[in-house]
């Protein structure tokens, strides 16, 4: 079927939303409201959502920016911990268009990464629409357009109860990203556990736990950083290591490892490539099965792209494991009454708190109403990098491609250059009916 979007369709599409834009039942005490918008719809305000909107306006094309929480990147800003720094140098994470302060370190901060984020949205005058969350998009074969059904929380105009809101739009990005919900893992006897059992997203600092022990479960660089910061604070951290794991040294020969890897596989085969990493990474590293890490067979770039489960680079947690400030220990059979933990060995120990490096999913097949781009099972598109960013009806995907804020910003260009091949024909502003 093809759509007509031209100025008379819009006009068409306005005189059937206006037939009775507002709507009452019994159960409401506010109409639903409707807005017809002339750009795209982006679902999502962290730093995939920023940078699809951020090239939309450089070529000339406005853009809505739908945000569940009160804030841009609020992963970022409300569910990580204090001693945060990203992970790989700043000039593989920086958004198009704009690069990091000068002045900034080659890995900024939690702080600084705010402040640039924060500075890239006033720059493009990025104004989301906070505290409205997405609860259905569909695609609507009569009109030819996505009716996107959000929920504002707080209401509006000084309202203290909800809002309902529809956005009908002719391109839909979507740009909640690969961790917009957390991920618990069932634990056999959670209930006869008594001490603190907490997720990462609220995990701040191990001042909290001084002096504790404390078990923490997911050996990625989230755990395996949360364990660091506990040492620092005087806690006894122990890390659960259920599954075989590359752990890398940050930088090798004065060059971050990430850096050294992109430069290395232009020029040679990614296999030959992962055998350099891991002979240099065993000079400087030692031997990691000897600590309880063993590593999986396949190299870690190749099980990077097939997976997308990201290699630990070590900012100093390897030493606290061979100093013994850090145990490692085998998954977890059950929990018991006096906060005892059961492992697959058979051993069991005395742990104060729990603290969950667990990860993180998609959210998209709760919402979003499409069967063939986004897989139901994993909520990611399902042709992977670098072809899963677009697909049918103006529907489009920015920050699913595991690997990171770089394959964002690579997707965020591709997608605004898309449609920005239609924007001159299509164009006309958004209002309220």
């Amino acid at each position: 079927m093809v759509y007509d979007h031209s100025y008379n369709h819009l006009r068409e599409i306005e005189g059937k939303l206006a037939h009775d834009p507002y709507r009452f039942d019994d159960n409401m005490s506010k109409s639903n409201r409707c807005m017809l918008v002339s750009g795209p719809v982006i679902v999502g305000a962290g730093p995939s959502g920023l940078a699809v909107a951020a090239c939309l306006k450089e070529k000339g094309v406005p853009s809505l920016v739908l945000e569940r929480s009160s804030c841009i990147a609020s992963l970022w800003q409300l569910k990580t911990y204090d001693r945060l720094r990203l992970h790989l140098p700043k000039s593989f994470c920086e958004l198009p268009l704009v690069p990091f302060p000068p002045h900034y370190p080659t890995y900024p901060n939690k702080e600084q990464f705010i402040s640039y984020l924060e500075g890239y949205a006033s720059k493009f005058d990025i104004n989301p629409r906070f505290n409205e969350t997405v609860d259905q998009a569909e695609f609507d074969q009569t009109l030819g357009f996505w009716r996107v059904k959000a929920t504002k929380k707080g209401g509006m105009k000084g309202e203290e109860e909800a809002t309902e809101m529809e956005y009908v739009c002719r391109w839909l990005i979507v740009a909640t990203g690969e961790n917009a919900e957390v991920v618990t893992p069932e634990l056999e006897g959670l209930e006869g556990f008594k001490g603190e059992i907490v997720h990462t997203s609220l995990y701040k600092s191990g001042e909290v736990f001084r002096g504790k022990k404390v078990l923490v479960v997911g050996s990625g660089n989230s755990g395996m950083e949360v364990c660091l910061d506990l040492c620092h604070h005087d806690a006894m951290p122990s890390i659960v290591v259920r599954d075989k794991v590359h752990v890398l040294p940050r930088e090798m020969f004065g060059r971050s490892t990430f850096g050294l890897s992109m430069w290395l596989i232009k020029w040679l085969p990614i296999t030959m490539v992962d055998r350099l990493l891991l002979i240099v990474a065993w000079f400087i590293l030692g031997d990691t099965s000897k600590l309880g890490l063993t590593r999986p067979l396949m190299g870690p770039l190749q099980l990077k792209n097939l997976s997308g489960k990201t290699p630990v680079l070590d900012v100093g947690t390897l030493h606290k494991i061979k100093c013994g400030e850090i145990k490692v220990c085998p998954g977890i059979n059950r929990l018991s009454i006096h906060n005892n933990v059961e492992f697959v060995d058979g051993r069991v120990e005395n742990f104060d708190a729990i603290i969950l490096a667990t990860g993180y999913k998609s959210n998209v097949p709760y919402w979003l109403k499409e069967k063939n781009m986004f897989s139901h099972d994993d909520g990611l598109p399902r042709k992977p990098f670098p072809n899963g960013w677009k697909g049918e009806h103006g529907l489009y995907a920015v920050g699913f491609t595991k690997r990171g804020l770089l394959g964002a910003s690579i997707d965020a260009r591709r997608i605004a250059e898309d449609i920005g091949q239609c924007w001159v024909s299509e164009s006309k502003p958004s209002y309220y009916l």
